[in-house]
């Protein structure tokens, strides 16, 4: 082609460009601050901060209490529909919750903004539907993470026709359809994990978490405590003589057959995907599977026996708080803090002086009600947190049935809000002294 020919079919390429005939830039309409954030509207908006991401389509926000009394408010992105990967682990769905941390952390303001006049909840009563909106600098524009998402393909359209950016939401979706991104790629999401199940003990799983995050793995052990569709799972390793602990989510789409299979005090064969959950502060089993016509199918979870029970391995403050756990690997010793290797097994402390009780007091949450008890043993601080307690009367249980009092628990060691803590799920599980 010679330069005549070049000048030619730039100056065809310009023209079809100002007729609108061809995609503005290589990478097509940004969409996501096609529509201006417009201050003069009726719905609400608030400025937030983030407190926790969860996954590509929720976060929670704090927010004044003057919007959530708790200071705290459970968003879910409103239009979109992003992969699971906090329960159930579906593809793409990392690269999504990556995508919404990556701008909302290097975001300079964050606003949230309702549908219409009022703050809507979700179907789960939990969360609020919102749209988002960020910029990137005090001097930039605008951006709608919601659409954002679209526009990259990380999701797809949840009644997204009736919202007021619906049209501009549907407008980047065919964008990314016809560009090939992501979901709409027809490729393997290289972030997800396609290969069988990694067959390793408890041990193993929580002395590296981070080795096998992401990773489908398998595992057995004995299903200890069954709470908020979740299990505790314990197994005991002879070499340490300790025992290490998982918990697993298992959601709402396992069958009636593979929640017969967690029942409490079955010894169980674990196949799941390890992932961090941030909301929890804690690592975490999910996606499992039944198949009902594959009862043997290695991907399955399967009962090994049962009639167990938990350990309840009686541990004082001082061992909770300061003790250690060796661990002999292949080539070398490790050592690590009693707590964090605790979590998820059942453990029993005797002698607990109640000094002061936090009760929950949040009407838009399950946990209102629950206690935290602060506790103390000689020196030592522990802290004691109870599910929502009800006696037999049906009558809330309250702070006054254990402060100042002398108190035996027994629970499953959990983390809460930068502390380790014994999580109590029933009032008999805890002994008051007279």
């Amino acid at each position: 082609m010679n330069k005549k020919q070049t000048l030619l079919l730039l100056l065809v390429a310009a023209l079809l460009f100002l007729a609108g005939l061809v995609p503005a830039g290589a990478e097509g309409e940004d969409w996501a601050q096609r529509i201006p954030l417009n201050f003069a509207t009726d719905t609400l908006k608030q400025q937030v901060t983030v407190k926790t991401f969860v996954d590509g389509d929720t976060v929670h926000f704090y927010v004044p209490e003057t919007v959530q009394e708790s200071g705290v408010l459970k968003a879910r992105f409103l239009g979109v529909d992003t992969p699971e990967v906090t329960g159930k682990i579906e593809e793409y769905g990392k690269r999504a919750a990556l995508f919404t941390r990556s701008k909302l952390e290097n975001a300079v303001s964050i606003i949230i903004e309702s549908e219409n006049n009022q703050w809507n909840k979700d179907s789960t009563g939990e969360r609020y539907l919102v749209w988002v909106w960020y910029k990137e600098s005090e001097t930039g524009p605008w951006r709608n993470l919601n659409i954002e998402l679209m526009q990259n393909g990380l999701a797809s359209p949840k009644s997204t026709a009736s919202t007021r950016y619906g049209d501009t939401c549907m407008a980047a979706l065919d964008q990314a359809k016809k560009q090939k991104l992501s979901l709409y790629s027809g490729q393997k999401d290289p972030d997800f994990y396609y290969g069988d199940a990694v067959e390793l003990t408890l041990k193993e799983l929580r002395c590296n978490p981070e080795a096998y995050n992401g990773i489908k793995v398998a595992f057995s052990g004995v299903i200890t405590m069954n709470n908020n569709n979740s299990v505790f799972v314990e197994a005991y390793d002879a070499e340490t003589d300790k025992y290490f602990g998982m918990s697993v989510y298992y959601g709402y789409a396992l069958n009636g057959k593979g929640l017969e299979i967690l029942h409490v005090g079955n010894e169980v064969r674990i196949v799941g995907t390890v992932q961090y959950y941030e909301a929890g502060n804690t690592w975490q089993v999910s996606d499992l599977n039944y198949r009902m016509m594959k009862p043997k199918d290695p991907g399955n979870i399967q009962k090994l026996s049962e009639g167990h029970a938990p350990s309840y391995v009686l541990t004082d403050a001082q061992t909770f708080n300061h003790g250690k756990v060796t661990v002999q690997g292949e080539e070398e010793t490790f050592v690590f803090d009693y707590a964090p290797m605790a979590v998820a097994t059942s453990v029993e402390m005797k002698g607990l002086k109640v000094e002061h009780v936090y009760t929950t007091q949040d009407e838009d949450s399950s946990s209102n009600g629950a206690m935290t008890l602060t506790c103390r043993a000689g020196e030592e601080e522990i802290q004691v947190r109870t599910a929502v307690f009800y006696d037999e009367n049906r009558a809330l249980i309250t702070a006054e049935k254990y402060l100042g009092r002398v108190i035996d628990v027994k629970g499953i060691v959990d983390y809460y809000d930068g502390a380790y803590q014994i999580k109590v799920f029933t009032p008999q599980s805890i002994t008051v002294h007279p």
